[in-house]
C-alpha cells in the first residue's frame, strides 16, 4: 500500500506538469498563428507598394498578376531622385520634423517631470487635461487657426499661411500633449528613493532631471521622440490646408499633388524612415502608456 501511495504521489506532479506543458504549447501555437496573420495583414500594403514601384507604367496598367514583376525596373527611383521638386519636398519635411522633435522634447520633458514628481495642487487634473487636448481632432482646429493667423497678419503684417515653417508652429500642438503624457508615465515609475537621495545630497530639481531622470527614462524619451518625428513627418491635413505653393510643400502632400506618376517610389521613401522608427519604439511607447494604469 505504501509503495502504491508513493507511486501515485510521484505521478500526480508529472501529470500536472505535462498538462501545463501542453497548455503552454497550445497557447504558443495559437500565438504564432495570430502573429502570422497580423504580419501578413500588416506587411501586405508596403510589399505591394514596393512591387508596384518596380514596374513601368505600362506594366502597372496591364491586366497581369499585380503581385509579380515581369520586367523590373529602377527607372521610377531614378526619375524621382533626379527631380529637384522631390528634393525640395524632402528638405522641407526633414527640417520641419527635426525642428518639431527638438521643440517637443524641450517642452515635454520638463513638463512631464514637473507633473510627475513635483506634486502640487491640481497637478493630476492638469496632466489629464494635457492628454485630453491630444484627443481634439485636427479638423476642429482649422477655423481657429485661420482666425489666429489672420489676427497675427493684421497686427504684425506677417503672413503665416503658405509657408513650410509654419508647420513647425502647428505640429507641436499635436505632439507635445501626447509626448508629455508618455513621459509622465515613465517619470512616475521611477522609485522615489532616487528623488530623496538626490535631495539629501543637495541636488536641485534641474540636476535631478538632467543627471537622474533623463538617463533612467531614456527609453521613454526615445519613444516620445520617435512619436514626435512620426507626427511631423507623415501628417497630411495641416500641410494640405496651410501650404499650397510647390516650394512650400512637404512630402505627404507633395507626393499626392505633384508626383502622381511616381507615387510608388515616392511613397517608399516617405514610409521607410517612419516604419523603421516605429518598429524600434513600439514596446517603449507601450511601456510608458501602461505606467498610467
Amino acid at each position: 500500500m505504501a509503495a502504491t501511495a508513493e507511486t501515485t504521489a510521484g505521478r500526480a506532479p508529472a501529470a500536472r506538469l505535462g498538462s501545463i506543458s501542453r497548455t503552454r504549447r497550445k497557447a504558443l501555437i495559437w500565438s504564432y498563428i495570430f502573429l502570422v496573420i497580423f504580419v501578413i495583414f500588416f506587411l501586405t500594403p508596403p510589399i505591394y507598394m514596393f512591387i508596384t514601384s518596380l514596374k513601368s507604367s505600362g506594366e502597372i496598367a496591364a491586366a497581369t498578376n499585380p503581385w509579380f514583376v515581369f520586367h523590373p525596373t529602377l527607372d521610377n527611383y531614378i526619375n524621382l531622385l533626379s527631380q529637384n521638386v522631390f528634393l525640395v519636398f524632402f528638405r522641407n519635411s526633414a527640417v520641419v520634423s527635426l525642428s518639431v522633435v527638438a521643440i517637443t522634447m524641450l517642452i515635454s520633458v520638463p513638463a512631464a517631470f514637473s507633473l510627475a514628481r513635483m506634486k502640487f495642487w491640481g497637478s493630476g487634473m492638469l496632466a489629464t487635461g494635457v492628454f485630453l487636448t491630444y484627443l481634439i481632432p485636427e479638423t476642429l482646429l482649422f477655423i481657429p487657426l485661420f482666425k489666429i493667423f489672420a489676427f497675427v497678419r493684421d497686427i504684425t503684417g506677417i503672413e503665416l499661411i503658405n509657408h513650410w515653417w509654419v508647420l513647425i508652429i502647428l505640429y507641436p500642438t499635436l505632439s507635445v500633449p501626447f509626448c508629455t503624457w508618455i513621459m509622465i508615465g515613465y517619470f512616475a515609475s521611477i522609485p522615489k528613493e532616487l528623488d530623496e537621495a538626490a535631495l539629501i545630497d543637495g541636488a536641485g530639481y534641474i540636476q535631478m532631471l538632467t543627471r537622474i531622470f533623463i538617463p533612467v527614462a531614456l527609453p521613454g524619451i526615445i519613444a516620445a521622440t520617435i512619436f514626435a518625428f512620426t507626427v511631423s513627418w507623415a501628417d497630411f491635413l495641416y500641410p494640405l490646408a496651410f501650404t499650397t505653393s510647390t516650394d512650400q510643400l512637404v512630402l505627404p502632400v507633395g507626393i499626392i499633388d505633384r508626383l502622381a506618376a511616381l507615387r510608388g517610389a515616392a511613397a517608399d521613401h516617405l514610409c521607410l524612415p517612419d516604419g523603421l522608427l516605429h518598429r524600434r519604439s513600439y514596446g517603449r511607447r507601450h511601456q510608458g502608456m501602461s505606467a498610467h494604469v
